[in-house]
Formats: structure tokens, C-alpha cells, sequence
């Protein structure tokens, strides 16, 4: 057992136990540990082995492989080079299976490991009959988002639209929160792919997309 796994556990209430578990599918396994505690756990164990991080993510109960989650993104931000980082989370996605552990690393393992490299893994993903998949086919770019130049959105752009009509609110957010970001780095960009796909955009997604545009321009996309 990794010693990460045995602080979760020391750190397990019944109270915290509840609330976790009310969040989550009926009948998902969890300890019960508050999410800033499970957080700073991780950072503490962030130099563990990628072996360990593996091993994590074999445990059924959620805290471990959100633990196994936020310990690669720890990863990711102390590394110049995050290729088995970005192998492992591939290779086990069947075990990242809630929104918020893909949240936590798609974007500084994948996004970052793929802003310049190709993409295609990415238009895999978001054509997945798994929507935890489609979700980090999307929120993987918003790192390039965050830290990249306008010359990194355009698969961004071809990844929305892929994912324009997708109706599991999981997927449709987030394609929303990456078109938003895109947006704020290039707004043309932003404005010429709604004048196009507004119109078919899932509700969910278009609110988010022009979160961040002046209001007549909000005003104008809405429906």
C-alpha cells in the first residue's frame, strides 16, 4: 500500500464519508477525506514513483485515483518533460472515471504534452463512446489556451465542433469553458466559430462560450 493511500485513510472521517459519496453514482467506493486535505496529501507525495501513481489507480475507492490524478498534475508542473506522464494517464483512463479527476490533469498532462506535438489522440478521444473520454478531448486544449498563442486554437476549434451536438451536460460545459478561454485569447477566432455554430451549440456550451464577451455580442449569440 502506498504511503499516500495510508495518510487518505488516516485522514478519513464518517462525516466527509457522507458528503463524498453523496456526490458521486450510488454505490462508488469512497474514504471520506475533505478535498483540500486530499489535495495537500498529494502535493506531499508529488516526488512519489509513476509506479505508485499506477498502482493508485487499481484502487476502487475514489480518493485514490483522484490522489493518483492530482499527483500527476503535480508531475506535470515540476517537469520539462511529460511524456510518461501523459502515457500513463492515456493508458489507464479507464480508471479515471469522474469529471473532476480529468479536470485536475488532462490539461498539463495531455493538453501540455500535446500543444505541440499532433493531435490526433485528441479526435480519438472525442469521438469515444465514453463521455469522461470526450471530456478530456476538450479540456486537455485549454491549456493551450491558457499558455499558448492564437496559432495553438485551431484544433481547439476542430475539437468543439466535433463535439458541437454532444449532449451529456459532462461534455457539452466543457466544450463551452474552452471556446470562453479560446476566446479570451483570440476573440475573432471566438466570434467567427459562433457566427457559424451558435445555432447548434448545446445550451450548456454556448452560455459558457460568451461568458467572457461584451454584452451586445452576448446578447447577440443567446438564445
Amino acid at each position: 500500500m502506498s504511503t499516500l493511500l495510508t495518510d487518505l485513510r488516516a485522514h478519513a472521517t464518517a462525516e466527509d464519508r457522507k458528503k463524498t459519496a453523496a456526490r458521486l453514482p450510488d454505490g462508488y467506493p469512497v474514504i471520506g477525506v475533505r478535498m483540500k486535505t486530499l489535495f495537500d496529501l498529494a502535493k506531499a507525495h508529488s516526488t512519489m514513483p509513476l509506479t505508485d501513481v499506477a498502482a493508485l489507480l487499481d484502487e476502487p475507492e475514489y480518493e485514490a485515483r483522484l490522489g493518483a490524478v492530482c499527483v500527476l498534475d503535480f508531475k506535470a508542473r515540476a517537469t520539462n518533460d511529460p511524456g510518461a506522464l501523459y502515457d500513463l494517464y492515456l493508458a489507464r483512463h479507464d480508471r479515471i472515471d469522474t469529471w473532476d479527476m480529468v479536470d485536475r490533469a488532462a490539461p498539463r498532462v495531455v493538453g501540455r504534452y500535446l500543444m505541440d506535438r499532433p493531435h490526433d489522440q485528441l479526435f480519438r478521444l472525442a469521438r469515444s463512446a465514453n463521455p469522461i473520454e470526450r471530456r478530456t478531448a476538450i479540456t486537455a486544449p485549454l491549456y493551450w489556451a491558457r499558455y499558448g498563442t492564437p496559432a495553438h486554437l485551431p484544433d481547439l476549434f476542430r475539437l468543439a465542433e466535433v463535439l458541437l451536438g454532444d449532449d451529456d451536460v459532462v461534455v457539452s460545459k466543457p466544450v463551452g469553458i474552452a471556446l470562453k478561454y479560446a476566446g479570451l485569447l483570440d476573440e475573432p477566432a471566438l466570434l467567427s466559430f459562433l457566427d457559424t455554430h451558435a445555432a447548434v451549440l448545446r445550451p450548456a456550451a454556448l452560455r459558457y462560450a460568451v461568458e467572457k464577451l461584451p454584452p451586445p455580442l452576448r446578447a447577440k449569440y443567446r438564445r
